[in-house]
C-alpha cells in the first residue's frame, strides 16, 4: 500500500538519497521535481500517513520536524529500484532482440 502513491515513492527516494531532511526542505525538493507547488495540507499528510506506516521517521529539532527513512523504508525504496531496473533492462533486451 505505501507506494500506492507516487508522492509517497518519491518522498522516499529523495530521503533515501539525502538521508535527513526538514519538512519544508523536502517539501521545496519534491516541488522542484514536479515543478509545480504542493498543497501544504495534502504534503504533510502524505509525510504523517508514511510515518504511521514505519516507513519515515519524524523527529524535533528546534521548532523543525525532521523527517528520515527508516530501515524498512529503505528496504521498500531498494526493492523498487530492483523491480523498477529488472523492467528497464528486459524492455532493453527486447528491443535490441527487434533490432536485430
Amino acid at each position: 500500500m505505501w507506494f500506492q502513491s507516487g508522492r509517497r515513492r518519491d518522498l522516499c527516494a529523495i530521503l533515501y538519497d539525502a538521508g535527513e531532511l526538514r519538512g519544508q526542505k523536502l517539501k521545496t525538493q519534491l516541488e522542484r521535481y514536479y515543478d509545480t507547488r504542493l498543497d501544504p495540507q495534502s504534503f504533510y499528510a502524505t509525510l504523517d500517513a508514511l510515518v504511521d506506516s514505519g516507513h519515515l521517521e519524524r523527529r524535533t529539532e528546534g521548532i523543525y520536524d525532521v523527517y528520515g527513512l527508516t530501515d524498512a523504508g529503505a528496504n521498500r525504496v531498494e526493492s523498487y529500484y530492483a523491480w523498477l531496473t529488472e523492467r528497464v533492462e528486459r524492455r532493453g533486451k527486447k528491443t535490441a532482440e527487434a533490432d536485430e
